[in-house]
């Protein structure tokens, strides 16, 4: 049985290729900033907000950071 036959006819295709996310330090080598002034920003709503993976981890939407950069400038 190929793949094709094997999906359900109202199967809509999905992309593996999706959104991008980003650790804590992948950011902070793009933006010059302290650890702590991240997590101030984030607080003060100046940064975006992560996603909470686990109690321990938390990721960014590249698509986010992207923003913010883009944002700085103005």
């Amino acid at each position: 049985m190929t793949l094709k036959e094997a999906m359900h006819p109202q199967a809509t295709p999905r992309s593996v290729q999706g959104e991008r996310f980003l650790r804590e330090p992948a950011i902070l080598e793009i933006i010059p900033i302290g650890r702590s002034s991240w997590w101030r920003g984030i607080q003060e709503g100046r940064y975006p907000a992560g996603i909470k993976l686990s109690p321990r981890v938390t990721v960014w939407r590249a698509s986010d950071i992207d923003a913010l950069i883009a944002n700085i400038g103005k």
